[in-house]
C-alpha cells in the first residue's frame, strides 16, 4: 500500500494534458516533486540532505552504538556547514560505506510516468519494508534524487551525477543555457542554490555502492525483474546548418541558402549510417531561426542521439553522418557545423556487485540497456548495479511507457531483498 499511495500522489505532478510529463528541472513541477520527496522522507524519519550540485538524498542511518565516538560526525556537520550548502541541520554528515539507492524525477518532454520515478518512489517502499521486517542496517541506507538526468531542459543528460562525479566542469554546467536563454546558473540561483558551490563530491563517493532499480526501457525482458549487466555507449551531438534567411515568396529557388535541406539530407543519412554500423541514431530535436512560415531560415539546429554496442560504431555513425551532411550543405551553400555535447562510454557494470545481485534475487535475467543512467555516470567512481522492472510496451519516453502494478510491487520487492543484502552484511 505504500508504493500505490506514494504512486497515486506524485502521478498528477508535472503531467500534460496528452498524458505525458514535463518535470523539468528547476521548475514549478520540479519544485512540487522535491516537495513531494521531501515530505515522504520525513514522514518516514530519514534525514534529507540537499547536496550542492542540486541531488537530493534521504538518509536511513545506522543507530550509532552505546559510548561510540561521534567526534567525526560532528566534523563532517561543521565542514558543510562551513561550505554553505543547503539542507536539514544533520545535512552533509559523512555517511562511509553507505549503500544508495534511488534515481531521478524529471522528464524528457512528453515522457512516461514511470521512468525515474519508479526507481525513487521503489526505494521509499524497499525502505518500509525493510522495516517491516525488522532488518536494521549495518550500514547506512540513502535514497537519491538526481538532478537533470534526462538533460532536456539544459541539453546534458545525468548532469547532477556527471557534477558529483566530475565527469563536467562547473564553468560549463553554469553557462548551459535552455531554450529560452536561461543558464543553469541563474535557474538553480531561482531555486534558492549556490550555483558557484558545484563540482565533484568525494564525500558522497565514499559509499559502498549504488543501486538503481529502472522501469525497462525496451521489450527484453521476460521475468517481472532483471538485472542489467551494461550500458551502451552514446552520445548527444549538435549539428549547427547556417543559410540565409529571406523571403519565402519571392526569392528563386536557384537563389536560395536554405539550411534546412541539407538538414533533412542529414535525418536521412542519419539513419543509414545507424544501419550500416548496427547503432541507433535518433534527431529528435531542432531548433529553427527565425521559424516563421514565409521565410527561409537562417539557421537551423539538429541534435543527433547515437548509441551502439561499441563505442567504435557510435564514432563510425557520427562521423558518417557528418560527411553526409557536409557533402548536403555544399550543395546548397549553407555551412555546417558539428559540436559534441555530451558522450558516454561502454559501462560494464561492476561484475562482483551484479553477480551478487542476481544470486541474492535467485538467477533473474541479465540484460543489456542502451539507455543511460545515473548509475552508468558514478560507476567509474563506486561500484554500481541496476535492475530493471518489466515494460510490456517496449515504449519508453513516451505516455505508454508502463509496468504492471504486480511488476512493480515485485521490484520493490526484490529491491529490498538486495538492500538487505548489502546495508546488513
Amino acid at each position: 500500500m505504500a508504493f500505490e499511495e506514494m504512486w497515486e500522489a506524485l502521478l498528477p505532478i508535472g503531467r500534460a494534458d496528452g498524458g505525458g510529463y514535463r518535470r523539468f528541472s528547476w521548475t514549478a513541477a520540479d519544485r512540487e516533486c522535491r516537495d513531494w520527496f521531501a515530505q515522504e522522507a520525513r514522514s518516514r524519519g530519514l534525514a534529507l540532505d540537499q547536496d550542492r550540485n542540486g541531488n537530493l538524498l534521504a538518509w536511513w542511518d545506522v543507530e550509532p552504538e552505546p559510548g561510540a565516538d561521534a567526534a567525526g560526525m560532528v566534523a563532517s556537520v561543521a565542514n558543510i556547514a562551513a561550505s554553505g550548502v543547503a539542507g536539514d541541520a544533520m545535512a552533509g554528515r559523512l555517511r562511509r560505506d553507505a549503500v544508495l539507492t534511488g534515481s531521478h524525477l524529471d522528464s524528457v518532454p512528453d515522457g512516461g510516468a514511470y521512468d525515474g520515478p519508479l526507481g525513487v518512489v521503489s526505494a521509499l517502499a524497499a525502505v518500509d519494508l525493510l522495516r517491516e521486517r525488522g532488518v536494521t542496517p549495518r550500514r547506512p541506507l540513502g535514497v537519491a534524487v538526481f538532478t537533470e538526468e534526462e538533460g532536456a531542459r539544459f541539453g546534458v543528460a545525468c548532469l547532477g551525477s556527471r557534477l558529483v562525479t566530475g565527469a563536467i566542469d562547473p564553468a560549463r554546467a553554469r553557462g548551459l543555457r535552455d531554450a529560452d536563454g536561461v543558464t543553469w546558473a541563474a535557474a538553480m540561483e531561482a531555486a534558492g542554490y549556490d550555483p558557484e558551490l558545484i563540482g565533484p563530491d568525494p564525500d558522497l563517493l565514499s559509499i559502498n555502492c549504488f543501486v538503481e532499480l529502472h522501469v525497462e526501457q525496451g521489450r527484453a525482458l521476460n521475468a517481472p525483474v532483471g538485472v542489467a549487466s551494461a550500458i551502451w555507449p552514446h552520445g548527444r551531438w549538435r549539428f549547427d546548418f547556417t543559410g540565409e534567411g529571406n523571403h519565402a515568396g519571392t526569392t528563386l529557388l536557384g537563389d536560395r541558402r536554405d539550411p534546412m535541406l541539407p538538414f533533412a539530407r542529414t535525418v536521412l543519412a542519419a539513419r543509414e549510417a545507424a544501419e550500416h554500423h548496427d547503432a541507433v541514431a535518433t534527431m529528435g530535436k531542432v531548433r529553427i531561426t527565425p521559424n516563421g512560415v514565409n521565410a527561409i531560415p537562417s539557421k537551423v539546429q539538429a541534435w543527433l542521439d547515437a548509441r551502439a554496442p561499441s563505442e567504435a560504431a557510435v564514432r563510425a555513425t557520427v562521423a558518417r553522418t557528418l560527411a553526409a551532411a557536409e557533402e548536403a550543405a555544399g550543395w546548397d551553400g549553407v555551412e555546417v557545423a558539428l559540436a559534441e555535447e555530451s558522450s558516454t562510454e561502454v559501462v560494464e557494470f561492476h561484475t562482483e556487485l551484479r553477480d551478487r545481485l542476481a544470486k541474492t534475487l535467485g538467477d533473474p535475467p541479465v540484460l543489456p540497456t542502451g539507455a543511460g543512467h545515473d548509475a552508468g555516470i558514478l560507476s567509474a567512481h563506486v561500484p554500481a548495479a541496476m535492475l530493471f522492472v518489466r515494460n510490456p510496451t517496449g515504449v519508453s519516453h513516451a505516455p505508454a511507457e508502463y509496468a504492471s502494478p504486480e511488476d512493480c510491487l515485485a521490484g520493490v520487492a526484490a529491491l529490498a531483498d538486495v538492500l538487505e543484502e548489502l546495508v546488513c552484511r
